[in-house]
């Protein structure tokens, strides 16, 4: 490739400085004006105190790591107001999500389901010039939901005749188009296949057309985050690095199987339409989920269930993050797909740091009637894979997994705080949230960014012996 082609220019090698993340934890109360003066109060630790001065004082103002597990929707809404505080956040996402724009992506051409990795990159994309809200704006555009219609928007976009591709300068958008017409070329060629475009996400398809080409998942994250210019310490990560299409299936207690991640949270009967998880708006579950796993693309059974390896990537920034955080959204199918495999549990499990459960405000298909603990027992049991093979299960309590929870206030989910105790966790804070349109109470971003880093600074997560019968709940 011409050094001089977009591409290359594009994606030429820069230098990416990995600070060292402080042992210390920080300190600072909710109340505090300046979402970087908590910085400022991080204490020295052993490791810290025996470096050198300027390598002290650096890694005492680092802002803190953290790693998030999620889905591609509920953080979402938080992620501008952690980008104040800290982007030395690795984001980790499941690649199972078989919905939506994504699902006719997997069906035509296979491969991995790449929307919630692009959901969460475009959070993360630049703002700060208008080229830059100019990609995010075309990177995030769906198609309309009319097939007649939506065809013909895209075949206006790939040829760049479209009025998205306004303010988006040459060498940006060559190489956008490269990869969206690839995207199209691969439809073409599976002329079996009819490609619905309804409702089709431009950032999927160019997500696509990416990993396609160079045949790596990873390396098309890396080509979509220089693209949309993430910052460098920001990571987002499959939690399991693949070329090849994943299923997600869920046994429920009276021993029914349901396969694929659509079917278990918000069935669509076949219909394509706009993904609504709303526990309203499908049926209810014949039963409660007693664990979900992974399973053969073909597979309908439990003689069908796979194995896949946790990303190693995963696994290192476990063993460095200064916090460690589940967050809202859909509990069994966006945050538990990523618990389950081997080797997670074991890296959660070895920390002495925050561990944080992020309660949602409310109920959805997959968590109708749970109370506070059966979250934490949810995530124990996937962690501790309780039940899949006994030979590869783990015996570690909820307290290893999870030290604290932040709750919104008002929220639905019944804050059953004896029960919590029972499992070993005493530290409950009650956070300010607002109420959403569309999925009731939601945390108030900036007073959920703030309770987060209070916990960071929190020493007793340090010495977890200290986090005995100190039940709190906080405003």
């Amino acid at each position: 490739m011409c050094r001089n082609h977009p591409m290359a220019q594009l994606l030429a090698t820069t230098t990416t400085t990995t600070a060292t993340p402080p042992c210390g934890l920080l300190t600072a109360r909710a109340s505090a004006s300046s979402p970087g003066s908590f910085l400022r109060a991080l204490p020295r630790s052993r490791a810290m105190a025996s470096a050198s001065g300027a390598d002290a004082a650096a890694a005492a103002d680092a802002p803190p790591s953290l790693l998030v597990f999620s889905g591609g929707t509920a953080f979402n809404g938080v992620v501008e107001e952690l980008k104040k505080v800290t982007t030395q956040v690795a984001h980790v996402l499941p690649v199972s999500d078989d919905g939506g724009s994504t699902a006719e992506i997997v069906r035509v051409l296979g491969g991995p389901a790449v929307g919630d990795i692009r959901s969460r990159c475009l959070r993360l994309s630049d703002e700060s010039t208008s080229e830059a809200l100019s990609v995010r704006t075309l990177l995030g555009h769906r198609l309309p939901l009319d097939p007649s219609e939506a065809k013909l928007e895209w075949y206006q976009i790939v040829e760049g005749e479209h009025v998205l591709w306004d303010g988006v300068s040459q060498p940006y958008r060559e190489t956008i188009r490269a990869f969206l017409v690839y995207f199209h070329n691969e439809i073409l060629r599976r002329s079996a296949e009819m490609f619905c475009f309804t409702n089709g996400s431009i950032g999927n398809f160019f997500f696509a057309g990416a990993r396609i080409f160079f045949q790596s998942l990873d390396a098309a994250i890396f080509l979509f985050s220089r693209v949309s210019q993430i910052p460098a310490e920001s990571l987002v990560l499959p939690v399991i690095s693949t070329n090849d299409r994943l299923t997600l299936g869920c046994e429920l207690w009276d021993g029914t199987i349901i396969r694929g991640q659509n079917e278990i949270s918000h069935p669509s009967n076949g219909r394509k339409e706009v993904v609504n998880k709303d526990c309203n708006s499908c049926s209810a579950l014949p039963s409660r989920i007693k664990r979900v796993f992974y399973m053969s693309s073909e597979g309908s059974n439990l003689l069908h269930e796979v194995f896949p390896e946790a990303n190693r990537t995963v696994l290192e920034q476990l063993s460095k993050v200064d916090c460690i955080v589940y967050a809202m959204g859909s509990l069994f199918t966006s945050v538990c797909p990523s618990l389950v495999l081997r080797g997670i549990g074991e890296a959660i499990a070895s920390r002495s740091i925050p561990k944080v459960l992020l309660l949602n405000g409310s109920h959805d298909r997959e968590t109708t009637g749970l109370p506070a603990s059966g979250f934490v027992t949810a995530i124990t049991d996937s962690l501790n894979r309780t039940y899949g093979d006994p030979d590869k299960s783990l015996k570690n309590l909820p307290k290893d997994y999870v030290n604290a929870l932040l709750v919104p206030k008002g929220g639905q989910i019944p804050l059953d705080i004896k029960n919590l105790a029972s499992k070993g966790i005493f530290h409950v804070v009650t956070v300010d949230s607002i109420r959403d349109g569309k999925t009731g109470i939601i945390f108030d971003p900036h007073s959920l960014i703030q309770a987060l880093t209070n916990l960071i600074s929190d020493r007793r997560f340090v010495e977890p012996d200290l986090l005995t019968e100190n039940v709190e709940s906080v405003c």
